[in-house]
Parts: structure tokens; sequence; C-alpha cells
């Protein structure tokens, strides 16, 4: 564990230097082609870095933020678009929180004021930032959860898949409520929601769009679906750059998770999580179609309570026959219940 935090430290200053790198040096240069010339070996290092951290809950995230996030704002960033382009008119501090942790400030947000700058009759209703909050609740339930491992030989097969999707979903808004703390600290503002309550979603198309890990959706519309949808549009009808964009997109989407896939198994890639991005890509096309097809017309239109369940088992079936299956076979289980009570016994001084 300290040869990892060594080399989370590593990772951290390399990772700060090439960001101020992109703010001094790389900005000053023409938007366009010139400047990604400037930024690509920025882009690699930021690729690769991550690969030297072994655990999952440090390794992950630390790909995710940085191969994943920072170089898609890198790419648009690149072209003088996204949440670092010049328009945005950031400080360097700024520039580094926002390029480098999974966050978005929000337009109109008031300031979170530091402890110091309350008047002292109004420390006991201190305001929490919402992504400490957010890890404190999502801490707790995967503590509870973890506790239930104890008992894992006695579940059926599915009980323990079903444990393992809400293991996932509370997993991913922990990592990401604990990135976003540090900018939220020192910027002091409040940040856009991670997820939108996915569990509640209306369809796929709501549920990937607008409700689950909001962030990827920003970055993957910003960088891949407008840009090529605007493209297509050009040259084949609207509604066929649209369902074309929205399947390239998930097919994206499918290859990154297969690189971070990798990152967490360091086994060879079986693309089962591509296909499965690939199959709710076309999924989600078929759903589109049919809401203009049939819904526009009165002809049929399934209600909420329907359509919902419908969709999160959809994604369910899928994720547990494509997704899961390639990281449990793995033992990726193992070493994130591992990982998180050996934390658990840190924490209690054991």
């Amino acid at each position: 564990m300290e040869g990892e935090l060594k080399n989370l430290l590593r990772l951290t200053v390399l990772a700060i230097a090439s960001v101020v790198y992109c703010y001094f040096i790389a900005a000053k240069t023409p938007k366009g082609l010139r400047r990604l010339l400037f930024l690509f070996p920025i882009i690699i290092l930021l690729a690769t870095i991550p690969f030297n951290l072994y655990t999952f809950h440090i390794g992950a995230p630390a790909w995710f933020y940085l191969a994943w996030l920072c170089n898609f704002k890198l790419l648009l960033f690149a072209f003088d678009q996204g949440p670092l382009s010049s328009s945005s008119s950031l400080d360097v501090l700024h520039f580094i929180l926002i390029g480098g942790f999974p966050i978005k400030i929000r337009q109109n947000s008031h300031k979170i004021k530091n402890i110091g700058e309350i008047p002292s009759q109004d420390k006991y209703h201190l305001e929490v930032p919402s992504s400490i909050s957010e890890a404190i609740n999502k801490s707790t339930l995967l503590a509870l959860l973890c506790y239930c491992y104890n008992y894992k030989q006695s579940f059926h097969p599915n009980v323990l898949l079903t444990l393992y999707f809400f293991h996932c979903y509370l997993l991913i808004q922990l990592l990401l409520a604990v990135g976003a703390i540090p900018a939220q600290l020192i910027l002091g503002c409040e940040l856009e929601p991670q997820f939108n309550a996915p569990l509640v979603s209306t369809s796929l198309q709501d549920f990937w769009g607008h409700r689950w890990n909001l962030r990827v959706s920003d970055i993957l519309r910003a960088t891949i679906y407008d840009p090529l949808r605007g493209i297509l549009k050009r040259r084949i009808p609207p509604q066929w750059a649209t369902y074309v964009a929205v399947f390239i997109t998930f097919m994206a989407s499918g290859l990154m998770h297969e690189l971070l896939y990798y990152h967490i198994t360091r086994a060879s890639p079986t693309w089962e999580v591509t296909w499965f991005f690939v199959l709710q890509g076309i999924f989600v096309d078929i759903e589109i179609l049919l809401k203009k097809k049939l819904a526009a017309t009165n002809k049929f239109r399934l209600h909420r309570v329907v359509s919902g369940p419908l969709a999160l088992a959809n994604i369910a079936v899928t994720a547990g026959w494509l997704s899961y299956t390639q990281l449990l076979r793995n033992g990726v289980d193992e070493k994130i219940i591992k990982e998180f009570q050996s934390v658990s016994k840190l924490l209690k001084g054991q």
C-alpha cells in the first residue's frame, strides 16, 4: 500500500504539471490542429501514467479522471471548446480543478462559506458541501453492503449479482463524490450533481442521457455526439444523423470502458463491455425511432410506470450478461471487497 501511495503522489505531481503546461504553453498557441499537436504528448502521458496504480479504489478513479475525462476536455480545449475554453476566463487554479476532477460548476451558484467566514453564532449551522455529504451517505451504504458479503455463500447467484449491481452503483457515486471534494472545498461553490436519480428513469434515453453518470454524458455529448451529428446532417437526413451519432457515441463509450476494464483486470480484452454499450446504442436508437413513429401519432404510448422498469430491466439483464461477468471472471468483486474491508479495519484501528 505504501508503494501505491508513492505512485499516487508521483501521478498527482505529473498530472498537475501537465495541466499547468496546458494552461500556460498550449493555450498560447492558435486553436485547432496546431494546439492539438502541443497537447498530444500530455494526452499520451495522462493516458498511461494511471497504469502505475494497481488498487481498484485508487487506480480506477485515477484512470477515469485523467485518461478519460481530462483527456476529452483537453481534446475540446484544442479547438477552444468545452469547460476549459478561453471563453470560460479561468485562472490557473480553476483550470487545474475543472480539468483534473469530475466536476461541473453550477451556474449562478452561491459561494459556500469557509468556517472562518461564518459568524460564531452560526457555527452550528455550517453548510456541509454536497460532495462530502454524498460521500458519507454512500460510504455508509457500502459498509452495510460489504457486511452482507460475510454471508455471500448463502445467497443465490442472482441475488449476489443484484447486490453487485447496487455495489457498483453506490461505488461509482462514492468515487465521483470523493473526486469532487477537493474542488468543491477549494473553489467553495456548488457543483452539478453527478447522478440524477437513475432508478426512476422513464426510458433508456432518459437513463443514459439525463440521469446516469452525467459528467460522462456531458463529455461524450460535447466531444462525439454533437460534432458528429453536425457533420452528418450536411450529408444525410437529420433523423439518420441522430441515429448514427447515438450509435457511434455508445460505441466510443464502450471502447473507453474496455480500456478501463483492462486497467482494472490487467487481462486481455474480451470486448464484452464494448458489446454491452453497442447493444445499448442500438436499443436507444430503436427507442428514439419508436417514439417518433408511434408516440408522435398517438397510436401507442407506454406509461412511465411500465417503460421505466422495462428500461432498467434491459440494462440489468444486458449488464449481467456482458458487463459484470467480465469483472467477476477476473475476481474484481473479491478485490473490491477486500480493499474496502481493509480500509474499514484501518479506520477502526485494527
